[in-house]
């Protein structure tokens, strides 16, 4: 191989790195051995040791330029496989050997690759004083690429404009240079998309996979396609971004850290969307296959993320590891601006951890200071926010309402209405501190209309939580049924993303109740009340500590697994049933008698399967997230369209052995049934058109990450987030699967699962399993069920009667359970 052979290898190396970078890896690592085993080099110029001397460098000047270039494809190509340290080193290397041999543009070059692979390291501002230093000694087409690169630099920085504006300065210099130019549409769009300018992201993201597409770059094209989850979550459309995720999951399989950067990028989003959990599963994904690529940048920035959504998924133990991990790679990339954001975290978590001390106050006022000076206004006014909290429990009331009156001046929205409902309160004012709730909550409603999709726009709405929890503790003060009541639902309808935290009023509940009884469970200092709703009054009960019933309810459902699993030593789940039924219903006897039941859970209570306790036994049970989402069921059809008889479907899935013959159960029971294949599209297709769904397939619940609940399939899993697709869902859903996932208690008033993400859809009742119940055993009540429904009982009833009948336990009737949905027999 000549010199100019060996420089034009090198030279094509580079650039087929961006298309075939493994191809690449190899050429260039062919041309460093052929440059090694000629015998004209000097060993100086080999090494690329600046000691040589003049003479030296300009004998090996021609291997040198050769050498320089397939250093730098080699980075090139490892950069784009993920291993940012070896890329960085041989950039080094090149940059070194062509200063070594008197090539300022080779040198130019190496540093332009370099700012990228320095920005993915994790240091931004370091990449832009080489790409201060690189400049000089590129061409104009050159440092239309330096600006792409730039771009990405500035992004991490937060300093979105100023990309837009590199890479709008770059395209027109880029020339036929199209894998820069589909980066430069590819860095533009994400800038936009951050800038809220969605259009215009999107149309910039569509022409970089265009032009990856046509050039046969596949990993930029993977890129542009791995991107569009983030910015449909930006854009408030849950469903094409988890769907663009699964697409994305499929082409980058090669490239971990890209994959991970793709995750982290939707769980940021799925975070301003107030879905913490689904959030957390993708960030436990990303941030150990971060970490084995060396990307430092996205490391820290993926630490603080899962840090944030421990926090708020109620860990904070690993929150704290988390941000103490976050704080470290942020000091050592000299990112001063995420800094205190890992403080805050780290402040909170140890709030939750132990009790609080004097200087924990002050402690927080510091950090919420330099968030200030970072440009995080919207934490630190929380963070001082919770400074007076912490003041007035440690019994420091004048540091507390100094506190309270800055920010209730600060104009800082919810913060400054909910710190002068502190206030008021604490003057003894109580009407005008429930009047700056309702406000504040009005201004979060206000804030949720930016999102487009109304499911976003529900979540969103989590943002009043803490303010709808203070109102319902000005409630309890109160002692009054009703005011808890309207409380206790504009707290569920904040806390489940219910959308306008408006409460039913209690004429129009109580006319709906009818001869039922609604219970709603609430928390309050730790302990559990209860509001008893009739036809004629409201009453308040209060029950005692709510830590005794929570663990009640955990032994009852280990009993039940343990009888599930055929174990002879199990507890007897009767005993357990029996006593939380005295601990729930004791002091309510006298309201309850003998008549259908309406209840709402909170806590650990979700879990509860509530047919079991021997008083709900032959009586229909209803559980409801809320009382207002009971009411709204009941206004739901029970048939579409005017049609005198409702349509069902039946589906068999893979895996359990009477799947089969609960679908032909299902036809027998009821006419017109229509059979669907268990594949994702015809199931879905399915449920637009079906008044009733039984689906006799595995499930898996996700409480705490409702969206990622999924149901098998015979061509995979059909998740929760697909079903978002639906417009018209079934007014009856029988999800006849025997799972055990229902072992944490999601939010009050939060999606249950599927049943949950069902019924937020517009579903009136879910029919689900609570426990496991043997797959045999599920076939026998399914059937005693559908026969009872066919006679004309309205699914609670239904429900009540096929587990009498046949003595199986564990299935719920969620929603509101008390119409018929008008099937026929044959």
């Amino acid at each position: 191989m000549t010199l100019d052979e060996a420089l034009a290898d090198a030279e094509h190396a580079v650039d087929l790195s961006g298309s075939d970078p493994a191809r690449a890896l190899a050429l260039a690592r062919t041309v460093l051995a052929a440059l090694a085993a000629l015998p004209s080099l000097p060993a100086s110029c080999r090494a690329g040791a600046p000691e040589g001397g003049a003479a030296a460098r300009l004998a090996g000047c021609g291997h040198c330029e050769a050498e320089a270039v397939a250093h730098r494809a080699l980075a090139v190509a490892a950069r784009e496989l993920g291993d940012l340290p070896f890329a960085e080193e041989r950039l080094r290397r090149a940059v070194r050997i062509a200063l070594s041999a008197g090539l300022p543009h080779r040198a130019a070059q190496a540093r332009l690759s370099l700012v990228h692979v320095r920005t993915e390291l994790g240091h931004p501002e370091q990449a832009l004083a080489v790409a201060a230093d690189a400049e000089p000694g590129l061409t104009p087409a050159e440092v239309g690429k330096l600006g792409v690169h730039r771009a990405v630099a500035l992004a991490r920085l937060g300093r979105y404009r100023e990309a837009v504006d590199h890479c709008d300065r770059a395209v027109p210099v880029l020339g036929g240079d199209v894998r820069f130019l589909a980066g430069a549409m590819l860095n533009r769009g994400l800038a936009r998309v951050f800038l809220g300018e969605f259009g215009a992201a999107e149309a910039d993201l569509s022409r970089c996979a265009e032009l990856a597409r046509d050039a046969g770059l596949e990993h930029v094209l993977a890129l542009a396609e791995g991107n569009l989850p983030f910015l449909a979550a930006r854009r408030g459309d849950l469903a094409a971004a988890f769907s663009a995720y699964r697409r994305a999951e499929d082409v980058l399989v090669g490239y971990p850290e890209r994959l991970a950067t793709v995750r982290c990028d939707l769980a940021e989003a799925l975070i301003s969307a107030h879905l913490p959990g689904e959030a957390r599963v993708l960030l436990e994904m990303a941030v150990p296959e971060l970490a084995a690529a060396g990307a430092g940048t996205a490391l820290a920035e993926a630490l603080l993320l899962l840090a944030r959504v421990e926090l708020r998924t109620g860990d904070p133990r690993r929150a704290r590891e988390s941000a103490e991990l976050a704080a470290r790679e942020l000091a050592a990339q000299g990112r001063a601006v995420l800094a205190p954001v890992a403080e805050e975290i780290l402040l909170r978590a140890r709030l939750a951890l132990e009790p609080p001390t004097a200087e924990l106050p002050a402690a927080m006022l510091s950090c919420a200071d330099a968030l200030d000076a970072a440009g995080h206004g919207d934490t630190s006014a929380a963070l001082r926010l919770t400074s007076a909290e912490v003041s007035l429990s440690l019994g420091d009331r004048p540091a507390a309402e100094h506190q309270l009156a800055l920010l209730a001046r600060s104009g800082r929205g919810v913060v400054a209405l909910q710190a002068t409902a502190l206030l008021r309160s604490l003057a003894g004012d109580r009407r005008g501190a429930f009047a700056a709730v309702l406000a504040g909550l009005a201004e979060v409603g206000a804030g949720t209309r930016t999102f487009e999709d109304p499911v976003v726009r529900a979540h969103a709405a989590r943002a009043g939580e803490p303010l709808a929890g203070f109102g319902l503790a000005l409630a309890m003060r109160t002692g009054r049924g009703r005011a808890v009541l309207a409380w206790a639902e504009r707290w569920r309808a904040v806390t489940g993303g219910a959308g306008r935290p408006l409460a039913p009023r209690p004429a129009a509940l109580r006319a709906a109740l009818g001869e039922s009884v609604l219970v709603e469970f609430v928390r309050h200092e730790g302990d559990l009340v209860a509001v008893v709703v009739t036809r004629d009054r409201v009453t308040l009960r209060r029950l005692g500590p709510f830590p005794v019933v929570a663990e009640a309810t955990v032994r009852l459902r280990y009993g039940l697994r343990r009888a599930h699993l055929l174990d002879g030593n199990a507890p007897e789940p009767g005993t357990e049933a029996a006593e939380l039924e005295r601990l729930l219903f004791g002091p309510l006897r006298d309201r309850l008698g003998d008549r259908p039941l309406v209840i709402v859970p909170t806590g650990t209570l979700h879990t509860l399967p509530w047919p079991l306790l021997p008083m709900n036994a032959d009586r229909p049970v209803t559980v409801a997230a809320s009382a207002a989402a009971w009411l709204a069921g009941r206004r739901v059809p029970a048939v579409r369209d005017g049609r005198g008889t409702a349509v069902p479907v039946a589906v068999a899935g893979p895996g359990l052995r009477y799947a089969e013959a609960e679908a032909r159960m299902v036809g027998g029971c009821h006419r017109g049934t229509e059979r669907v294949a268990a594949r994702r599209a015809e199931v879905m297709a399915a449920l637009e058109r079906a008044d009733v769904a039984h689906l006799a397939t595995h499930g898996m619940f996700s409480p705490r990450s409702p969206l990622l609940s999924s149901i098998d399939l015979d061509d995979g899993p059909l998740m929760a987030y697909d079903l978002l697709r639906l417009r018209t869902p079934p007014g009856l859903v029988v999800l006849s699967a025997c799972d055990a996932g229902m072992a944490h208690a999601p939010a009050d008033g939060a999606p249950l699962g599927l049943a949950g993400t069902f019924l937020s859809l517009g579903t009136r009742c879910v029919v689900a399993s609570l426990v496991p119940v043997r797959d045999e055993e599920t076939l026998t009540l399914m059937t005693a069920f559908h026969r009872a429904l066919a006679a004309g009982d309205p699914p609670a009833r239904a429900l009540a009667v096929a587990s009498g009948r046949t003595g199986v336990a564990g299935f719920v009737c969620f929603g509101c359970g008390d119409r018929p949905p008008v099937t026929g027999r044959e």
